[in-house]
C-alpha cells in the first residue's frame, strides 16, 4: 500500500511538472512571436559598446517594451546568442517580434546616415560639414590643420585634395577622425587606379602632380563633358613652358580675402598659388577632386587649343591662337 502511495505521488508530480513544463514552453513560444509592445511608431534602439545582453534585456523590459525579460535572455543563450549582439543605433519598426529582434541586434544593421561632399569643395569646406553633423562624435575639435593630419598619421602632409568627395555613410557614433581616414584611404585608392590608366604622353610626372591637375581641372569645368579637354589644354601649356594662368589658384592664394571678383592686382600678387606669376602646378591641390577630374588629368584630349575662355552657359570656347582667344574674351566676356 505504501509504494502505491507514493507511486501515485510521484505520478501525479511527473503529471504536474510536465503540464508546468507544457505551458512553460508553450507561453515562451508565444512570447517569442508576440511583436514588442511599442508606442504606434518604429522605435529607435542604441546599444552601446560592451552592453550586456542580460542588462539591455532588463532595461527593455522595464521600458514596457519587451514583456519578459528571462524569457528573452533564455532563449538568447539557448541560440548561443547573447554574446554576438553588436552595439550601434537600431530602427525597430511596428510588429517586430523578440526572435526578429534578436536577429537584428546580432546582424548589426545599424541606421545609418549620410554626409555628401561635392566634388571641387574645399578641406576647409568639408571640415565645416563633419563638424556640424549630429550623428559623427568629435574628437578633433580645436585641433589645427597641422595636428588633424598628424592624428592621421600624415603629419607633414597638406590636407588639400586629400579626401575623396562622395556620399558616405556610418552609424551614429562613428568619429570625425574615423570619417576622414576613410575618405583619405579612398582618395588613396581613386588616384592610385586612375594613375595606373595615365596616358604615357602627358606632362604631370606623379599622383601628386596628377592630384594637383584634377583639383584645377575640377574648378575650371562647367560641364563635365570639358573635363579632358581643359585638362589637354594646361597639359600643352606645362609642355610649352607656359604659365597655367587660371583663376581658381589665384582665388584659392587669396583665401578668405576673396570676396567674389578678381581684380587686376590679385592677378600680379605674388602668392605661392597664383599661376599667373609662377610657372608650373601650385604647390598643392586646390580642392578635392572627383573621379571624372582624376581620369582627365591623366588623361587629357588631344588638340592644339591653349586658351579657353567661359561662355556664360557653363561651357567654354578653346582657341589654338591668342588672337583668337582675344576674340572670344571680347565675345563672351568684355560684350557684358
Amino acid at each position: 500500500m505504501r509504494l502505491r502511495y507514493w507511486g501515485g505521488i510521484l505520478l501525479g508530480l511527473v503529471l504536474l511538472i510536465s503540464l508546468v513544463l507544457v505551458w512553460l514552453w508553450r507561453d515562451v513560444e508565444r512570447f517569442l512571436q508576440t511583436p514588442l509592445t511599442l508606442s504606434g511608431t518604429d522605435m529607435q534602439l542604441e546599444v552601446a559598446s560592451g552592453t550586456a545582453f542580460r542588462t539591455l534585456a532588463h532595461r527593455l523590459a522595464q521600458q514596457g517594451v519587451l514583456e519578459n525579460a528571462y524569457y528573452w535572455y533564455g532563449y538568447a543563450r539557448q541560440r548561443h546568442l547573447a554574446h554576438r549582439i553588436q552595439a550601434g543605433e537600431y530602427l525597430i519598426p511596428v510588429g517586430t517580434t523578440p526572435v526578429q529582434l534578436l536577429e537584428l541586434l546580432v546582424s548589426g544593421k545599424t541606421i545609418t546616415y549620410d554626409l555628401t561632399f561635392v566634388e571641387g569643395s574645399t578641406f576647409r569646406q568639408l571640415m565645416a560639414k563633419i563638424r556640424a553633423h549630429p550623428a559623427l562624435t568629435q574628437t578633433l575639435h580645436g585641433l589645427d590643420t597641422a595636428t588633424v593630419m598628424a592624428q592621421l598619421g600624415q603629419p607633414d602632409l597638406h590636407p588639400e585634395g586629400r579626401f575623396f568627395p562622395d556620399t558616405y555613410q556610418f552609424p551614429r557614433g562613428t568619429t570625425d577622425l574615423q570619417f576622414l581616414r576613410r575618405a583619405y584611404r579612398r582618395m588613396q585608392t581613386e588616384l592610385a587606379q586612375a594613375w595606373a590608366g595615365r596616358s604615357d604622353q602627358i606632362s604631370i610626372r606623379s599622383p601628386q602632380e596628377a592630384l594637383i591637375m584634377a583639383s584645377i581641372v575640377e574648378k575650371e569645368t562647367g560641364q563635365a563633358s570639358e573635363r579632358p579637354t581643359i585638362s589637354g589644354v594646361f597639359d600643352r601649356r606645362l609642355r610649352l613652358g607656359m604659365k597655367l594662368q587660371t583663376d581658381p589658384t589665384v582665388i584659392y592664394g587669396m583665401g578668405e580675402r576673396f570676396q567674389g571678383n578678381i581684380r587686376r592686382r590679385d592677378l600680379r600678387e605674388d602668392t605661392p598659388y597664383n599661376t599667373y606669376v609662377h610657372y608650373g602646378l601650385p604647390p598643392t591641390p586646390i580642392c578635392l577632386p572627383g573621379r571624372a577630374a582624376l581620369d582627365a588629368a591623366v588623361r587629357p584630349a588631344a588638340g592644339n587649343a591653349l586658351y579657353f575662355v567661359a561662355k556664360g552657359d557653363g561651357s567654354h570656347q578653346f582657341s589654338a591662337t591668342l588672337r583668337a582667344h582675344n576674340a572670344a574674351v571680347r565675345r563672351y566676356q568684355l560684350k557684358k
